[in-house]
C-alpha cells in the first residue's frame, strides 16, 4: 500500500483550549473590582488634587461618579456574560468592531500604557509608605533617599519585583494575597475612621502642631502655618458647603482616577467561575464599586468634622503648589498629607503610628498586583489569536500563569522606569495621559457594546442578555451610550481643560507619545496580517470566531 505525508493542519487559533483554569470565586472578582478602585492607595491620593477645584462639591461629585460608572459595569457585566473570555476589551473589541480596532485599541491601552503606571504605583508606594513611616521611626534620611532619582527607581524596582512574584504564583495564589490584605486592612481602616470619629477638631490641631514639630522639626503653629502657605497661591476659606453645578461636573475627571476602575477585571473573567451568570459579574463589580463610594462618603464626612475641610484643601494645595509652582513656600510637613498618618497623630505614641501606617500599608499591597495581572490576559488573548507570537501565550503547567506575556510587562517598564527616575520632569510630562488612554479603551468598548445587537446579531441573540429591553431598545445599547457620553466628556475636558494638566495647550508631548504608540500597535497588526497570511492564517477569519475556553 502506498502511504503520503500530509503537513498537519493548521488550527484557527493557537491551540484547542487555551489552558487557564476558572481559579477565582465571584468573591475574588469582587475583591480584584475593589482594589482597582481603591480608596485609600488610589481615592485618597487622586483626591488631593480636587483643590485645583474649590467650589466643587466634593461628596456631590463622588455620588455622581459612581452613577455614571455604574453604566459602565453595566455595560462590562452584560458583555462578560457573553463572552467570558480572557481578554475582555479586547476579545470583545475584536469580535465586533474588527480585529485591527480591537487590536489597536486595547493593546495600546492594557499594554503600552500600564508599562507607565510603574512609576505612578511606586510614588503611591513611596507617599503612602516608605515616606511617613521613615519619618514616623526616626529615619527622615530614609524618606529623603526615595525623593532622589535613584531612589525613585529603586522604588519601582521594589514594585516590579512585588507585582512579579504575586502574578507568579497564579491565580489562586494571588487571590489569598487580596484576601489577607483585604481584611487586616479593613481592621486598620476601621482603626483610622474611628480615630476621626472620637476625636475633635480642637485635639486634631494640638496633635498636628505637636507631631509637625517632633517628626519634622516644625516650629510655632505649624497648622496655621500651613494654611497661610496654600494662601499664598490663592487656596483660601475653602467650605464643605460650597457648590457650584458646573464645579462639580468638573471634579469628575479627578475622581475618574481611582472611580473608573471597577471593570478592570474585565480581562480575567475567563477565569473566574460563574462569569457566564450576569448577575454574579454585575454584583461583583457593583460592589467593589458602591462599597468604595460609601466609604469614600464616610472619610469625606469626617475629613470635615475633625481634620477640617479649609485645612484638608490647604495641606493638599501648599504640597502640590511647592512642587509644581516655583517660589511656592514649603509647607510645614515636607511630606504628602497622608490622612491616615494624620488620623494617626492622634495616638501620641509613634510605634502607634506606625503599626497604623504599615497595616494600612496593605491597601497597596493588596492593589499592586492590578499593575500587571489583567493586561497579562490582554497580551495573552492576542498572541491566542495568533497576531501576537505564539510564546506570548505560553502558561507554566502549575500555576497556569502565562509567562511569556508578563515579561513583556516586566521589561519595558524597567526602561520606562528609569526614564522616569533620571529623564526629568520634562520627560515625565508624558505620562499625564495614562489615564486617558484606558479611558479611550473603554470608550472603544462601550461602542462595541451599544452595536453588538447589530453588528454581531448572532452572538448577541445567543446570549443570556438578549431579552434585557427597554422599550424594545436593549439594555446594552443603552447603557454603552450613557457610558460612551460619560467617558467623550472626561477626555474632552482632559484635552482642552489646562486645570488637569494635560490639555493640548500646556501638555503636547504626552498626547504626541500617545500617538506615537497608537502607530506602533497599527504597525504590529498589519505586519502580523502579512506574515498570517503567508503562513496560511486568516486573521480577519479567527476574529469572527469566540475564543475557545
Amino acid at each position: 500500500m502506498a502511504t503520503t505525508t500530509e503537513a498537519p493542519r493548521q488550527t484557527l487559533f493557537l491551540r484547542n483550549a487555551t489552558g487557564l483554569v476558572k481559579a477565582w470565586s465571584t468573591f475574588d472578582a469582587f475583591l480584584y473590582a475593589f482594589w482597582s478602585v481603591n480608596l485609600v492607595t488610589l481615592g485618597l491620593y487622586g483626591m488631593s488634587f480636587v483643590y485645583a477645584i474649590p467650589n466643587g462639591q466634593l461628596l456631590g461629585a463622588v455620588l455622581l461618579t459612581g452613577v455614571l460608572v455604574t453604566f459602565l459595569v453595566l455595560t462590562y457585566a452584560q458583555l462578560v456574560s457573553v463572552m467570558p473570555r480572557a481578554g475582555g476589551d479586547y476579545a470583545w473589541q475584536s469580535r465586533i468592531l474588527g480585529g485591527a480596532a480591537g487590536f489597536v485599541l486595547a493593546i495600546t491601552g492594557w499594554w503600552f500604557t500600564l508599562w507607565l503606571w510603574t512609576p505612578i504605583y511606586a510614588n503611591i508606594l513611596v507617599v503612602q509608605f516608605f515616606a511617613p513611616l521613615a519619618y514616623t521611626v526616626g529615619l527622615p534620611d530614609v524618606a529623603t533617599f526615595f525623593g532622589s532619582k535613584t531612589g525613585i527607581f529603586v522604588s519601582c524596582l521594589i514594585v516590579l519585583a512585588f507585582v512579579s512574584w504575586v502574578i507568579t504564583l497564579g491565580m489562586e495564589g494571588y487571590a489569598r494575597i487580596q484576601r489577607i490584605c483585604f481584611w487586616l486592612g479593613l481592621g486598620g481602616l476601621v482603626v483610622m475612621l474611628g480615630l476621626l470619629l472620637f476625636s475633635s477638631h480642637d485635639a486634631f490641631v494640638s496633635a498636628f502642631n505637636r507631631e509637625a514639630a517632633s517628626l519634622f522639626g516644625a516650629s510655632g503653629n505649624a497648622y496655621q502655618a500651613t494654611l497661610d502657605a496654600a494662601a499664598k497661591n490663592g487656596t483660601t476659606g475653602i467650605s464643605f458647603g460650597n457648590f457650584g453645578f458646573s464645579p462639580t461636573l468638573l471634579l469628575l475627571p479627578f475622581l475618574a482616577f481611582y472611580l473608573l476602575w471597577p471593570v478592570w477585571g474585565a480581562t480575567l473573567y475567563g477565569e473566574v467561575r460563574g462569569a457566564k451568570e450576569y448577575r454574579k459579574v454585575f454584583n461583583a463589580m457593583f460592589w467593589g464599586l458602591w462599597v468604595t463610594v460609601a466609604l469614600v462618603a464616610v472619610i469625606i464626612l469626617l475629613i470635615v468634622k475633625t481634620i477640617g475641610w479649609d485645612f484638608y484643601y490647604a495641606a493638599n494645595a501648599a504640597y502640590w503648589n511647592s512642587i509644581f509652582l516655583a517660589g511656592s513656600p514649603a509647607p510645614p510637613v515636607g511630606i504628602w498629607p497622608y490622612p491616615v498618618m494624620f488620623a494617626g497623630w492622634l495616638v501620641p505614641n509613634h510605634l502607634f503610628q506606625a503599626l497604623l501606617i504599615a497595616v494600612m500599608g496593605l491597601w497597596f499591597f493588596g492593589w499592586a498586583g492590578t499593575l500587571f495581572l489583567s493586561s497579562t490576559r490582554v497580551i495573552f488573548a492576542a498572541a491566542f489569536d495568533r497576531v501576537l507570537p505564539e510564546w506570548a501565550a505560553n502558561i507554566s503547567a502549575k500555576r497556569r500563569v502565562p509567562y511569556g506575556s508578563l515579561i513583556l510587562m516586566i521589561v519595558p517598564s524597567l526602561v520606562i522606569s528609569a526614564l522616569w527616575a533620571y529623564g526629568g520632569t520634562s520627560l515625565q510630562g508624558i505620562f499625564l495621559w495614562a489615564t486617558g488612554v484606558i479611558a479611550i479603551t473603554f470608550l472603544g468598548t462601550s461602542i462595541a457594546a451599544a452595536i453588538l445587537p447589530w453588528r454581531r446579531k448572532d452572538i448577541f441573540q445567543n446570549s443570556p442578555i438578549s431579552r434585557f429591553r427597554i422599550a424594545g431598545i436593549p439594555v446594552i445599547t443603552i447603557t454603552g451610550v450613557v457610558s460612551a457620553i460619560f467617558l467623550l466628556f472626561m477626555l474632552a475636558e482632559w484635552s482642552f481643560n489646562s486645570v488637569y494638566g494635560t490639555s493640548f495647550s500646556i501638555n503636547s508631548a504626552s498626547p504626541i507619545y500617545f500617538a506615537g504608540t497608537y502607530l506602533v500597535a497599527i504597525a504590529i497588526y498589519v505586519v502580523a496580517r502579512i506574515v498570517r497570511k503567508r503562513q496560511g492564517i486568516d486573521l480577519a477569519r479567527i476574529h469572527q470566531e469566540i475564543p475557545v475556553e
